[in-house]
């Protein structure tokens, strides 16, 4: 594999120090670790992505697709007809996707008013836009085993960006402490469902790319979830988690648990590694597996 794993955001708040409740801001930026102490940094620049998946190292010059032309022509010679439809299947989303990187380049350059003036040009204003690249960069990424593993930080607690689209007009993070008002909490779950349709938009992706017997989403397992399980109290227990997939066959699906309080997060990801074949003793304070 040409990258180990995938590390994205869709922003970084460039903090150090001590953030809040005395935890250290580099909680604010990543959510992917190389071991206890050693934080990975997360990619919030489409373009930098894509080059690290697709690129050679050297400075981009035109586009992907041309520059190795000549490989392409010479893999078709050995494929047969239902393998070349495939590959140039792949190859005209890769193409789409940098042509998408490109004119998100091209207008940000040229735009009189941007969300965050100091962005990269290649990061759209759009968090939705934003979102569907980096997700259509993992569905790339996952099929073509450049990578098989992939961690995506798709906003953050203290974001207080507008979800227009989700048909709210309050600020996440105000929503995200409502003091128990039930209106606040319908508009509170109104985004979260919106967040979810989301990411079900890059199940479905997966679910619609063949691979081997089955399809990516087959062949894969998603977690999606929050570090709050109260958000209006910062309480961090009975967290929401989804775990999307069936792992080449080794989770079952169509299931919901609640456990037990005081059972450990870590048990989740405990679980998750030994459903994907690693033989894991323990991860972090895990006491066991979770019975999915």
């Amino acid at each position: 594999m040409k990258v180990p794993s995938l590390a994205l955001c869709i922003e970084n708040t460039g903090l150090s120090g001590s953030c809040g409740f005395n935890y250290n801001c580099v909680y604010a930026d990543t959510i992917s670790w190389a071991s206890a102490e050693k934080p990975v940094a997360m990619t919030v620049n489409p373009r930098v992505a894509f080059e690290q998946l697709f690129g050679d190292g050297t400075a981009p010059v035109g586009s992907l697709l041309d520059r190795i032309g000549a490989q392409i022509k010479q893999l078709e010679k050995n494929l047969g007809g239902v393998d070349t439809a495939r590959l140039n299947l792949y190859l005209e989303n890769v193409r789409s996707l940098e042509q998408r990187i490109e004119h998100t380049e091209k207008a940000n350059a040229t735009a009189v008013h941007r969300e965050k003036p100091d962005a990269p040009l290649g990061v759209p204003d759009s968090w939705e836009a934003h979102v569907e690249i980096m997700f259509e960069l993992q569905a790339l990424a996952l099929e073509a085993e450049i990578t098989r593993v992939s961690a995506f930080k798709m906003s953050r607690d203290t974001n207080n960006r507008v979800f227009v689209k989700s048909g709210i007009r309050e600020p996440f993070h105000t929503l995200s402490h409502h003091s128990e008002r039930p209106a606040l909490i319908d508009q509170f779950a109104t985004v979260n469902r919106y967040h979810a349709g989301v990411v079900a938009a890059f199940l479905e992706r997966l679910k619609n790319t063949p691979d081997g017997d089955g399809n990516l989403l087959d062949h894969s397992l998603v977690l999606y979830g929050s570090p709050m399980g109260d958000s209006n109290t910062h309480n961090h227990s009975r967290l929401p988690i989804l775990l999307a997939g069936h792992a080449n066959g080794a989770l079952r699906g169509s299931l919901h648990r609640a456990c037990a309080p005081g059972t450990p997060h870590a048990n989740t990801l405990l679980t998750i590694l030994r459903k994907l074949g690693v033989d894991a003793e323990r991860f972090a304070d895990s006491s066991g597996e979770l019975d999915i």
